[in-house]
């Protein structure tokens, strides 16, 4: 059973979140990605679709979710799941720390039709 360290993990940080991979098949995972997102109070990410399910759990601070249009927030101890599929933006107006689950390979596209593979799940 490979354990992923705190020095294995990799970080990617973007203008709109810090994502901090814990699991992926660059570090031994065979079908299974996991990341915590960490965004400061104000934050919020592009709107996209991705083709994989994913699953958020709120750990610290609220994810406020436009999914398909639709507002939903989920707070610390709540779970989000965002179908593959489905145009999604997450902002963190107070600030989140989350950690996501997906199945590894997963490719986002972006509103201006830009697609790629999500590079803390590969």
């Amino acid at each position: 059973m490979p354990i992923v360290t705190a020095a294995q993990a990799v970080v990617h940080e973007t203008a709109n979140a810090v994502m901090t991979t814990v699991a992926a098949p660059s570090l031994g995972s065979d079908r299974l990605a996991a990341w915590e997102v960490a965004m400061r109070p104000g934050q919020r990410g592009p709107q996209h679709t991705t083709d994989h399910e994913q699953v958020w759990v709120v750990l610290d601070g609220a994810a406020h979710v436009d999914l398909d249009g639709e507002a939903l927030v989920a707070r610390a101890g709540d779970t989000a799941i965002l179908p593959a599929g489905a145009t999604r933006r997450i902002a963190a107006p107070e600030g989140l720390r989350a950690l996501v689950a997906t199945t590894a390979g997963a490719l986002v596209r972006t509103a201006d039709g830009g697609e790629r593979p999500l590079p803390w799940a590969a």
